[in-house]
């Protein structure tokens, strides 16, 4: 805690002035006036999604879905299972995949220069030292993923809905310091699209991997974005105030 004087506190790196307190003080008067500001627009904004979120329809079966893309019904939540219609592999692992990627590393050698601290004749001191160390480093990578999945019964481009992310397959050594990683995708998720149904297609398409229509929905409306930007707001205000503290600030005398 820092010393008290007669001017303010004292930290030893730096002062904190009473005069340097009262001008914090407008600091963050107008750092929070300008985050209700921002914070009432992305309120605003989020009410404006939500308007759109309870106005979309509603689909479960695929005669709805071809149906309100034929007719241009808008925007839309459809729960459905998502499928690769073609799956892909690789020869050397096997199984199939919506989408599969290879990564050819190599072992390589590497260093660097740390700082360190020993104690000589009671007293502490630093020294630097070179320290050798070894990684996997990726020097070529190769990827595929399927032309076609259906969801909900109905075929689509790939990438057109989701991209799925990839998980670990296998690791496969070619030498000590060549090995090969796969990753892959499954070919199949249940979940929901929020969409713009028309041009018989879909359009602006979201996936929610996991999720019924009614969590999706609730998901979308939750307005996290309200209490993501106060906490870095309220970091950046204290940010702002720190910094004006640690700077030297004579004008004020």
């Amino acid at each position: 805690m820092g010393k008290r004087n007669r001017r303010g506190f004292d930290f030893g790196d730096f002062e904190i002035t009473k005069r340097e307190i009262l001008a914090s003080i407008s600091i963050i008067a107008v750092m929070l006036l300008i985050g209700a500001m921002i914070s009432a627009k992305i309120s605003q904004h989020q009410m404006d999604k939500n308007e759109i979120y309870n106005k979309a329809v509603k689909i479960e079966t695929q005669e709805l879905f071809q149906y309100g893309m034929d007719t241009n019904v808008g925007n839309a939540f459809v729960f459905g299972d998502l499928k690769a219609v073609d799956t892909v592999t690789y020869p050397e692992i096997g199984g199939e995949y919506m989408s599969v990627k290879k990564v050819k590393e190599r072992y390589t050698r590497h260093t660097r220069t740390v700082t360190k601290t020993r104690t000589v004749n009671g007293k502490s001191q630093t020294y630097t030292e070179t320290e050798v160390y070894w990684t996997w480093d990726a020097i070529d990578r190769w990827s595929e993923h399927c032309s076609k999945v259906s969801f909900l019964g109905i075929e689509f481009d790939y990438g057109q809905i989701y991209k799925p992310s990839e998980h670990h397959i296998d690791t496969q050594k070619e030498s000590s310091h060549i090995r090969y990683v796969y990753y892959g995708s499954d070919t199949e998720y249940t979940g929901t699209i929020f969409t713009s149904l028309k041009d018989k297609t879909i359009n602006n398409t979201e996936f929610y991997n996991g999720k019924n229509i009614e969590e999706t929905v609730k998901y979308l409306e939750s307005g996290v974005g309200v209490i993501i930007f106060w906490i870095f707001w309220i970091l950046l205000t204290g940010g702002c105030v720190f910094g004006f503290y640690y700077i030297d600030n004579k004008w004020l005398e």
